[in-house]
C-alpha cells in the first residue's frame, strides 16, 4: 500500500488539472471492474455491476496548490490560490509547477503574516522573459510532494489529503466481491467545493453515498478539541460544518464494524466538509457517510498519518461494499 500511495502522492494535481492522477489511478482500477468512464468534469468512475443498492464511494483526486497570475519585471511569479492554503504553513516552501520547474514559496516582508497577495514564487530567474520561459499565466504549483516513514506506522508528507482516500478505494474494490451495484467515484474539485462529486451524484443517483476523507485530530500541542486520535482507527462521520450522516447509515456502518471488529472512532467535526454533502443533497438526495482517516496538520507540507487507521478504513469500505 505505500508502495501505492507514493505513485499517487508523488504527482501533482491540484483542482481542474487531474488528468495525471486520473490516469493512474485508472490503470490501476480496470483490471478490477466491469467499466470505467470519465464524465465531463473529469471524475473518473469505477462501475462493480450488480443487483443489489447503488452504493458510490467517492474519494476526491486533486489537491491544493497555485496558479500563476502574473510574473514581474524582475521573473518572479504571483499566484491565486486553489483550495484552503494556509499561507504561513506554506511560506519558505519548496515548490514545483506542473511542468516540473523547481521554485520557493516566500513572503515579500518578513514578520508578517503571510497572504496571496503578499506571497510570490522565485524559480530562480533573473528577467520576466527568462520566467516566461519556463512558466506560463495559468500554469500551476504545488508544495513539492513527499512521503517520509517516522516511528509507530506514522507517515508525513503531502497530499495525504485525499490521495489517502483514493488509496483505500483502490484497496477496497480489488478486494471487493459484492451483489451490491457498486460505483468507486474518484472525483475532481472537491477542494474548491465538492465541484466533481455533484454531477457524479446527480448522473448516478445512488441510494447510498460514502466518502473517503481525511479528518482533523485532537492528539497534538495546540489541536482543536476533537474525540479523534492517530492510531486508533478510521472513524465515522456523524457530522462536519456542511453535513448531518444519516442517522441510519451510522448505525449500519457501526454494527458492521463492531461485528467484523474494525478499529473505528466517532468523528464529530465542527469544521470543514467532503463530498459526503453534495451526496447527500442532489438530485433525489442519498443516505450519506463518510469514512474519515485522522490526519495531523492538514493542508500543509508535513500533514501525519498513521498506517493502522488506513488499514481499518480499507477493511471497513470493503465491508461496507458487501454487507449494506
Amino acid at each position: 500500500m505505500i508502495d501505492l500511495l507514493k505513485k499517487l502522492m508523488l504527482t501533482p494535481s491540484v483542482s481542474g488539472r487531474e488528468d495525471k492522477i486520473r490516469e493512474i489511478i485508472k490503470k490501476e482500477v480496470e483490471p478490477y471492474v466491469d467499466e470505467v468512464i470519465t464524465d465531463p468534469l473529469g471524475n473518473l468512475i469505477a462501475h462493480k455491476k450488480g443487483n443489489g443498492k447503488k452504493i458510490m464511494f467517492c474519494a476526491h483526486m486533486d489537491e491544493i496548490g497555485f496558479f500563476a497570475t502574473y510574473i514581474t519585471d524582475k521573473g518572479f511569479i504571483k499566484i491565486s490560490p486553489i483550495g484552503g492554503i494556509n499561507f504561513l504553513a506554506s511560506a519558505f516552501c519548496e515548490v514545483v509547477s506542473e511542468n516540473g520547474v523547481p521554485g520557493v514559496l516566500v513572503p515579500e516582508k518578513s514578520g508578517e503574516m503571510p497572504t496571496a497577495e503578499t506571497v510570490y514564487i522565485d524559480i530562480g530567474a533573473k528577467t520576466k522573459k527568462q520566467a516566461e520561459a519556463k512558466v506560463s499565466l495559468g500554469d500551476f504549483f504545488v508544495v513539492k510532494p513527499s512521503i517520509k516513514r517516522l516511528m509507530n506506522q506514522r507517515y508525513v508528507g503531502r497530499p495525504f489529503d485525499d490521495r489517502v482516500g483514493c488509496a483505500i478505494l483502490i484497496e477496497a474494490l480489488k478486494q471487493t466481491e459484492s451483489q451490491n451495484d457498486l460505483y468507486f467515484v474518484f472525483s475532481t474539485q472537491e477542494e474548491v467545493g465538492s465541484r466533481g462529486a455533484k454531477p457524479a451524484t446527480y448522473t448516478l443517483k445512488p441510494d447510498i453515498g460514502i466518502a473517503i476523507d481525511v479528518t482533523g485530530t485532537g492528539d497534538k500541542p495546540g489541536s482543536k478539541p476533537l474525540a479523534i486520535e492517530l492510531g486508533k482507527g478510521c472513524t465515522i462521520k456523524l457530522k462536519d460544518s456542511s453535513v448531518i450522516c444519516a442517522p441510519s447509515l451510522i448505525k449500519s456502518m457501526r454494527k458492521i464494524a463492531n461485528e467484523n471488529k474494525v478499529k473505528y472512532q466517532d468523528e464529530v467535526l465542527p469544521y470543514g466538509g467532503t463530498d459526503t454533502s453534495v451526496m447527500q443533497t442532489t438530485a433525489g438526495g442519498a443516505l450519506a457517510g463518510a469514512i474519515s482517516i485522522p490526519s495531523a496538520n492538514i493542508h500543509s507540507s508535513v500533514e501525519m498519518i498513521d498506517m493502522l487507521d488506513v488499514k481499518e478504513a480499507v477493511k471497513l469500505t470493503a465491508l461496507l461494499a458487501k454487507e449494506l
